[in-house]
């Protein structure tokens, strides 16, 4: 379904820091998704880049390696979960994508673009997104109704709506907040590839026209969205500040691990220039 035989699980076992001698040998147990959950949230940055640029996004294994791997760079949703997925299905893990509508924007009821996954373990079924950037979990959560897990400071939920419709809830300062919510419906990998479509090239997409980087983290989580740097802790506390064209690409670097060709960085100064 994923791919997961076409995986290259030792270099991507490099990319993520999961050294096998020191973390343990890779079963379908929880202790190695949550392993691995962790240690691709804390390596692989959430970013827009290519779309920014224009370029097409695609989800086959052997071009999400070349770019997550390989290259060292990020990407979204589609494309984190889509790699994360071939990995666990390698292992031997029951793997289900979900699609969701993003609810941390407010009240407005966007469609559904964000994908995800379901991963079942000795019966149980736990979420597992490496997709979602700053916001996202750094392990997966038991897709359980009133379930409450704490990781590293930060608080998540699962709540259950009528028609079977699970919410990620995340607990902030100011109280409970919706992340996004999605129903029990199976995703396949083809739409994974219709949600891309849409997020990498329609005019109302959020994804064109601006870039964004975040990255999760156990003290400091960080978001680059359009010219605005953000250093959000879980006491609620923000440090924000302004990122010009020129400091693109050193900003990039330091706070997310992206490098950029000549080629690449010419083109996203232009874009952040415009954005701003």
């Amino acid at each position: 379904m994923w791919s997961g035989d076409e995986l290259d699980l030792d270099a991507y076992l490099a990319r993520i820091g999961y050294d096998i001698e020191r973390d343990g040998e890779l079963a379908p147990d929880l202790r190695t998704l949550t392993a691995l959950h962790r240690a691709h949230a804390s390596a692989i940055p959430f970013e827009n880049l290519d779309v920014a640029l224009g370029r097409p996004i695609p989800l086959d294994l052997k071009s999400l390696q070349a770019k997550l791997v390989e290259r060292r760079r990020g990407g979204y949703c589609y494309e984190q979960n889509s790699l994360l997925a071939a990995a666990l299905e390698r292992i031997g893990f029951h793997v289900a994508g979900r699609g969701a509508r993003n609810r941390s924007r407010g009240a407005a009821l966007p469609p559904v673009t964000h994908a995800l996954l379901v991963v079942t373990v000795e019966g149980e079924q736990w979420l597992a997104d490496v997709g979602f950037g700053w916001q996202g979990p750094l392990e997966p959560v038991p897709l359980r109704d009133g379930v409450r897990v704490e990781q590293d400071g930060w608080t998540f939920g699962i709540g259950v709506e009528d028609d079977g419709i699970h919410v990620l809830r995340s607990l902030r300062a100011t109280g409970w907040m919706d992340v996004y919510a999605f129903s029990p419906q199976t995703y396949q990998p083809g739409d994974f590839t219709v949600l891309n479509h849409y997020s990498s090239s329609h005019p109302q997409s959020r994804f064109l026209g601006q870039v964004v980087a975040q990255r999760p983290g156990m003290d400091v989580r960080r978001s680059l969205l359009r010219e605005t740097l953000s250093l959000v802790r879980a006491d609620g506390s923000v440090e924000e500040r302004i990122v010009t064209a020129d400091e693109l690409a050193a900003t990039l670097e330091a706070e997310f691990g992206i490098e950029l060709d000549a080629e690449e960085r010419a083109g996203l100064e232009r874009v952040h220039a415009a954005g701003v």
